[in-house]
């Protein structure tokens, strides 16, 4: 796994608990049927987890995470969520040692555009897949993010994700990647699927203007461009002053593709 670029912060695991099978795996749910088992991979705080959890129940669901803070915080959310029997584990998607073969359903949710190797994580999760069940897997595409207005503090917000991201081994483009990286994993019966984020209503707007202004600031990602002479701290403030502007624009628009494939073993 690499450095994972966004941490644990609560201006990122917060805004986390947003996601769910709805906004997140649609493109997936139609196999998510009750019954059957599910492994989740980078479940994080655990909000899309719970939720498929509830579709496929009496299903196993077994979640991992490579960090031991997103585990515990994925506990919490099913407790609170009163959804019992999910096995949570600390593991590396490059590595799970789970048994081959155990699971009709494989799904990893904004995952391989951290990982150093995804076509090796996309071998292992085929091949925790059983006969006849799928991997499904989504990625956000940073560069192809679009907004507007096309202010300048929001592009040197892009150009200093990608600079870390990539410093950190990600691949912040993922999701033009995703089909490529599945053949090269071997499989083969793939189809492939754009969704988007529309984060362009008022409140969606105030919403993810107000946590990427805080989150530049507070988050793992803000105190790396520091520490490794990224940017300075006038730069992140005018980035997250940027943020603020945009999300007061009564025309402000931002999009957020996302592509998936659904794979069949």
């Amino acid at each position: 796994m690499t450095r994972y670029t966004h941490g644990q912060h609560p201006t990122v695991t917060d805004s986390y608990r947003w996601r769910d099978a709805e906004n997140s795996v649609a493109y997936a749910l139609d196999e998510m049927v009750p019954g059957r088992s599910l492994l989740d991979v980078g479940c994080g705080p655990g909000s899309v987890t719970v939720d498929l959890a509830r579709r496929v129940a009496p299903g196993r669901v077994t979640a991992v995470d490579v960090s031991a803070e997103a585990v515990e915080l994925a506990r919490a959310t099913a407790r609170e969520a009163g959804v019992e029997g999910i096995e949570f584990l600390v593991a590396d998607v490059h590595d799970l040692a789970l048994p081959e073969g155990s699971f009709d359903v494989v799904h990893a949710h904004q995952v391989l555009q951290h990982v150093a190797d995804p076509v090796r994580a996309l071998s292992r999760m085929r091949r925790l897949a059983a006969p006849g069940g799928v991997v499904a897997v989504c990625d956000s595409d940073y560069s192809g993010m679009y907004w507007y207005p096309r202010l300048p503090e929001l592009e040197e917000w892009m150009r200093l994700y990608q600079r870390v991201a990539r410093r950190n081994g990600g691949e912040p483009d993922a999701g033009r990647h995703m089909l490529a990286w599945a053949r090269r994993a071997g499989l083969e019966d793939v189809t492939y699927v754009a969704e988007v984020w529309n984060h362009s209503a008022p409140q969606d707007r105030a919403w993810w203007g107000g946590m990427w202004a805080r989150r530049i600031l507070e988050s793992d990602m803000g105190r790396q461009a520091l520490e490794e002479g990224e940017a300075t701290r006038e730069d992140l403030e005018r980035i997250s002053a940027g943020w603020k502007a945009w999300s007061e624009e009564p025309d402000g628009v931002f999009v957020v593709p996302r592509g998936a494939i659904l794979c069949r073993v």
